[in-house]
């Protein structure tokens, strides 16, 4: 495996779907000229974060189409990019989607949606329930929103199902400063490049940047190698288009010297969770049924 991705650090238009998609298909166009193989954009990236009440109207279906231009261009580029999904029982998520070929490979939807604090869009959204990991031309990926990646049993249920590439589109505002940087953008780099060593995978922390009614979204998106180096980094605040490789060769070498996904024990693992949720629930849990 050996790709050049593009992380892509923008500023959504809050609410503006068709002037997002365009903003899309230009920075897929300066991904395609710079070599890139992979485009990744930051959470929610055709509708900004904050809608609210807005979220219903900025709903599109995946065959909508507003969203083919962008889906055309993944011809020349795969393409990450973040969205509000109106699914077919008219449920809305907060997805993220992967496109190749001018068709959707993958769909994730979020899984974490969270309500607390200044989030709230358990008020929203619906909740996902898939956590899966899909096959790329240049190698098995795995897409965790926002949030999932602060509940560990995404990138690793994402890593068991043989992800060697997790990719994080986010819209994390800067809470709270720290001297000259925000405390939340150390927390999700010590984060990320702990995923990365302990999984042996690329992981790639794409974070958008702007302000939306009073919240600054910081960017500092950044590609993590499976060592737990950051080998690629973006500035804070400012849009831009990041440029790096991931290696196949570095892979191998670092599950070679650390093959924990090759030591871990799932069985060990199904039978204590089966034993605590039968705890919490009483009696035999059935999936599915306490949620």
């Amino acid at each position: 495996m050996l790709v050049r991705v593009g992380m892509v650090q923008m500023r959504p238009v809050l609410g503006d779907v068709a002037g997002n998609v365009r903003l899309h298909v230009e920075w897929v166009e300066r991904a395609a000229e710079a070599g890139c193989g992979l485009v990744v954009f930051p959470e929610l990236s055709l509708t900004g974060y904050g809608l609210k009440d807005l979220a219903y109207d900025c709903a599109r279906t995946l065959e909508d189409e507003e969203i083919r231009p962008l889906l055309e261009a993944s011809r020349r580029v795969d393409v990450v990019f973040g969205m509000v999904e109106l699914s077919r029982d008219y449920t809305v998520y907060n997805s993220a989607v992967y496109a190749s070929g001018g068709a959707v490979v993958h769909l994730h939807r979020k899984v974490y949606v969270p309500t607390y604090g200044m989030f709230e869009e358990n008020r929203h959204f619906g909740r996902g329930k898939q956590i899966r990991a899909f096959d790329t031309a240049w190698g098995r990926v795995g897409i965790m929103v926002c949030e999932d990646a602060w509940h560990p049993s995404v990138p690793y249920v994402l890593s068991q199902d043989g992800a060697t590439v997790l990719i994080c589109p986010s819209a994390s505002p800067a809470r709270p400063v720290r001297g000259d940087r925000p405390g939340s953008q150390e927390i999700w780099h010590r984060a990320v490049r702990m995923y990365a060593q302990l999984f042996g995978a690329y992981v790639l922390f794409v974070n958008r940047v702007g302000v939306e009614d009073g919240v600054l979204f910081y960017g500092a998106s950044a590609l993590v190698d499976p060592f737990g180096e950051v080998i690629a980094s973006a500035p804070m605040f400012d849009e831009t288009l990041v440029v790096a490789e991931l290696d196949g060769e570095v892979l191998r070498r670092s599950r070679s010297l650390t093959p924990l996904a090759r030591e871990e024990q799932l069985d060990v693992t199904f039978s204590e969770l089966s034993r605590i949720m039968a705890q919490r629930y009483g009696g035999r849990w059935i999936p599915g049924a306490h949620r």
